[in-house]
């Protein structure tokens, strides 16, 4: 079993959620960078997915998956932006957080 598989569904979204902002960020300045940050979330999904206690999420990292995919290697058919991407990953990492002991996120 991987560390991975130990954590949170918030603290497993969160750190994808920075892994697509990493590439995403880089993927003009540095591809390099960008491909690896890339797969890199792709394998952090796979482990969500193979986690049992995720379940009820299964859909949910599927499509995640297929999404990003999408944008970051295809035609991004569903439009998707660092933005969306930030908007909808911000609140899992914020939750994922808070249940940190002596964690803080600087404004």
């Amino acid at each position: 079993m991987h560390d991975w598989q130990t954590k949170s569904i918030h603290y497993q979204l969160g750190n994808i959620g920075s892994e697509i902002g990493r590439a995403l960020k880089w993927q003009q300045t540095a591809p390099q960078k960008a491909v690896a940050a890339a797969e890199r979330a792709l394998e952090l999904i796979d482990w969500s997915l193979a986690d049992r206690r995720n379940t009820a999420f299964l859909k949910e990292l599927a499509r995640i998956r297929e999404v990003f995919a999408d944008s970051f290697f295809g035609t991004n058919q569903y439009d998707q932006t660092q933005e969306s991407w930030d908007r909808y990953f911000f609140p899992y990492a914020l939750v994922a957080n808070q249940r940190l002991p002596n964690a803080s996120i600087e404004q």
